[in-house]
Formats: C-alpha cells, structure tokens, sequence
C-alpha cells in the first residue's frame, strides 16, 4: 500500500519560482489516496471526545464532512463572507498580501459544544485561526485541529499555540 506522501503531486515553481505547490487534487483524484487521506485525518480524532466538526471553505468541507459523516458527527461549514443564507458572524485575517473574512452561522454552534476543525493544509494558519474564533465567540470549544498537510517552514502551527495541532504530513519547507 502507498504512503500518503505518494499521492500528493509537487509541482516546482508555482505560484512563483522557488516555491513547491503541494496539490490535493492528486489525492482526491485517486480512490485509494482519498480512503487513506481521510482516515488518516480521522485517527487523530479516535479518543477525542467531540460533538461537532467544523469545515472551512472549500477543501475543509471535502475532508470534514466524511469524517462527520463517518464519526456520526454534526457537520458546520465555514465560509467566506455573503456565502451563507441565515444570520452569521464573521471574523477578518490577515493573508500574505491582504485580508480576507470568513463566516458561521449563529446557531451553528451552541454553547459547550466540543468542535474539531478540519481542513486540508496549514501554512500561515490565519484561516483556522479565525475559524477557531468563530468557534469560541459560539460558546464553543475547539478540541481538536486536523490539517492533511502541514508547510512547517510557514510557521502556522506557532499561530496556533493553545490548541491540540495536527497533521498527516509534515513539510519542513515552505
């Protein structure tokens, strides 16, 4: 059986040169790849105790809702801002050139409820970060954060101090 890391295509200098561009795509194109990415992303939830999972958009609700589905979990998306129907709050990061604002839905959360959040890649971590201040401005208790991939060299893990941190693959670069 392949290892996760197999599935994962790496194209050399994308978006700009010097960068290498970790693509879900390859994994989620792949039957067997998508099966071992997604429970790999579930084992660190195995003796979490948690009553929701949280999703951001989009490649988090890719991951989230079958691990939802599979751990018979409520599943809450995360989106960006005016995407969602009902009344939200919202929360502004910073991104490497600007700003960016996501949302929730009120009642997507209630008070006291466990939430791990589920999301494909962490670089700077500002997504999560706001994410999880959504999250706790709910009443809710972030218990868990699960990335499939993780660019270490972009420090979004130290962003993140305070929360119990993972992820499938680990990238020492950037």
């Amino acid at each position: 059986m392949k290892k996760i890391e197999e599935y994962v295509r790496s194209i050399p200098d994308f978006p700009e040169p010097g960068v290498i561009f970790r693509d879900v795509t390859s994994i989620l194109q792949d039957a067997d790849g998508l099966k071992l990415a997604i429970d790999s992303m579930q084992e660190f939830l195995r003796d979490v105790d948690v009553d929701v999972i949280v999703g951001t958009e989009s490649r988090g609700f890719m991951f989230g809702v079958p691990i939802a589905y599979n751990l018979h979990k409520a599943f809450v998306p995360v989106r960006k801002k005016g995407k969602l129907p009902c009344a939200t709050i919202s929360q502004s990061y910073d991104l490497e050139y600007g700003s960016a604002e996501i949302e929730i839905h009120k009642d997507a959360i209630k008070p006291g409820q466990k939430v791990a959040i589920i999301d494909d890649l962490i670089a700077t971590g500002g997504t999560v970060e706001a994410a999880a201040k959504l999250v706790e401005q709910l009443g809710g208790q972030v218990v868990k954060i699960v990335f499939l991939m993780e660019l270490a060299g972009l420090k979004g893990r130290e962003r993140l101090k305070g929360y119990s941190v993972d992820s499938v693959i680990r990238y020492e670069g950037k």
